[in-house]
């Protein structure tokens, strides 16, 4: 599996450039980091890969996921994973039926929760299952969201920002253990993110817009 961007640009809705002929590829068990600072266009970029680009911007270029081009393909279709700053988790939906949300339509039935707790085991996290997101801390919600996205069987993820929120102490731990759960995942990933020390120490990195706009 492999993410590939060549020649992307991307203007605002009055022509003003935000990225120009911008060219990189990850490969599965790969991180690439993309920093710079806060309101630069880095989430634009993640937009335009998932397919979520709001009519702000218009895009050039081509991205292609396992030799694959995504450009016309509906987000929902594209099999792009998204961890943002945010959990994002349903508030009405206990922890195991919010993973189960994210499973493939294939699987079925009873089997979506027997899916779900056995994901929530694999990370320790299994007493949680019937419990509520507003019943459980800050760091559990996050690395939930993280199962959650992993259990949809994504090609590609994709970082916003996904550490900001947290506390020091949580945010070296919980950005440890996302790395470790990617890399086991196989899957090729792109980081974005103002702060240096959420870049892991072997990733690729690219400073926003300089180095990106040249790669």
């Amino acid at each position: 599996m492999s993410l590939s961007i060549q020649n992307l640009s991307i203007l605002t809705h009055n022509g003003t450039p935000l990225l120009s002929n911008c060219s990189l590829s990850v490969n599965k068990g790969e991180i690439l980091s993309v920093m710079g600072p806060s309101g630069c266009g880095k989430s634009t970029l993640l937009n335009v890969i998932a397919g979520h680009l709001s009519g702000d911007f218009n895009y050039s270029g081509s991205i292609e996921v396992n030799n694959k081009t995504i450009n016309k393909i509906a987000s929902h279709e594209r099999k792009v994973g998204i961890l943002f700053q945010e959990d994002l988790l349903f508030p009405h939906l206990c922890i195991w039926e919010n993973l189960a949300f994210a499973l493939p339509d294939k699987i079925k039935g009873s089997q979506r929760k027997v899916d779900a707790i056995n994901a929530l085991k694999n990370v320790q996290l299994d007493s949680l299952a019937n419990v509520f997101p507003d019943q459980i801390s800050g760091g559990q919600r996050a690395r939930i969201s993280l199962v959650r996205m992993l259990l949809a069987k994504p090609d590609v993820a994709l970082l916003d920002e996904p550490f900001s929120k947290l506390d020091k102490a949580l945010r070296i731990q919980f950005r440890d253990w996302v790395f470790e759960q990617l890399i086991e995942a196989n899957i090729p990933t792109l980081l974005v993110t103002h702060d240096i020390d959420d870049i892991p120490k072997e990733s690729q990195t690219f400073l926003w817009p300089m180095e990106i706009n040249h790669a």
